[in-house]
């Protein structure tokens, strides 16, 4: 599935992309830097009504975030990190197993540790401040 969107429409395109992934738990989202994937990610947060701020985990790799009914969601990037040991040290492998909704940026820095059912996005930039998020399931 294709979601094309602008910033101006991303709050939909994230109801879009809720809807899209259903009951999986893991996204992997894929995209160069400046794609976009830390804004998507918090468009999502917004749509499921994370309460309080929704910033990078560039530096401390996992942010949890509560949704107002009290879902837990994960927020990753695993850019910094050098390789799946590295990953699982950090607690990423423990999160992506929770059972809490998982939104990993740069998941390639790790690709042994994800789930058989995770989806995988691909975030490119299509000019003017547009998207493209492919969603596979």
């Amino acid at each position: 599935m294709d979601v094309n969107f602008s910033l101006d429409d991303i709050s939909a395109a994230a109801l879009t992309f809720l809807k899209a992934i259903g009951d999986r738990k893991v996204v992997a989202f894929h995209g160069e830097m400046g794609a976009g994937k830390t804004t998507f990610i918090h468009a999502v947060c917004d749509a499921m009504g994370v309460q309080g701020a929704v910033s990078s985990p560039t530096f401390s790799i996992i942010n949890e975030y509560v949704t107002k009914d009290g879902k837990i969601i994960c927020h990753m990037d695993l850019y910094r990190l050098k390789d799946g040991e590295e990953a699982i040290g950090a607690g990423v492998e423990d999160a992506l197993y929770s059972g809490n909704l998982c939104l990993v940026e740069w998941p390639d820095k790790a690709p042994g540790l994800f789930p058989e059912n995770t989806a995988h996005c691909y975030l490119t930039s299509t000019g003017n401040n547009a998207r493209k998020l492919q969603i596979k399931l």
